[in-house]
């Protein structure tokens, strides 16, 4: 049978039901929306999404989404620069900031450890968080803040190892914590409340 729709309705449906959490039906619902916006509405948006990339950069501190050298957290010098969250990408950053709990800075590994899928340790931001401990020796704590899934936990492991190397290589202990209270075993931070995050730091408990 001979599809109803036009290409163009039926190709962005497409593409947008390629997106994360947006199925046919829900792209279909998007596309019908936009279709009932004025021409110049859909312009905007159009020129929004080419121009996303433009200009951005990942800070050469935390690896988060900017349009400088350094984002806002980095270059903000009322946090606490001794005290490093790590988290798996920067929607986790966007979620710890609306708890309003963590007042210290982040590293953003862009992932977790997934053998299966060929992402191994090079993959992820790990060699620049261990240079960023040995240049700070002022570091109080690293508080270990991924997802409470089997790759999160796999990949906190593997982080308190490498750190605990390190303190035994530069003879100095490093508090490293895991945050827990809060947290129901298989959630993703970004979908959590701000309370439930907020407990979750307050919570936080000594990795080992």
């Amino acid at each position: 049978m001979k599809d109803i729709l036009p290409k163009q309705v039926r190709t962005l449906i497409e593409e947008l039901s390629k997106l994360p959490g947006i199925g046919p039906k829900s792209a279909s619902r998007l596309v019908f929306y936009l279709l009932s916006r004025p021409k110049v509405r859909i312009n905007d948006l159009g020129e929004a999404v080419l121009r996303l990339k433009d200009d951005l950069k990942k800070c050469s501190l935390c690896f988060n989404i900017t349009d400088s050298e350094l984002c806002p957290i980095c270059d903000d010098e009322s946090r606490n620069k001794n005290l490093i969250m790590v988290v798996e990408t920067a929607l986790d950053v966007i979620a710890l900031e609306k708890s309003r709990e963590y007042l210290g800075v982040y590293h953003i590994l862009g992932g977790v450890i997934k053998p299966i899928e060929g992402i191994g340790p090079d993959e992820l931001h790990i060699r620049e968080l261990l240079d960023r401990i040995k240049k700070n020796d002022r570091i109080e704590e690293i508080i270990i803040a991924t997802n409470p899934n089997l790759e999160g936990e796999a990949t906190a492991m593997y982080l308190a190892k490498k750190i605990a190397d390190l303190d035994e290589k530069m003879g100095k202990k490093i508090l490293v914590t895991r945050i827990a209270r809060g947290l129901p075993v298989g959630a993703d931070l970004e979908y959590a409340d701000e309370v439930t995050l907020s407990r979750a730091i307050e919570g936080r408990r000594e990795f080992n």
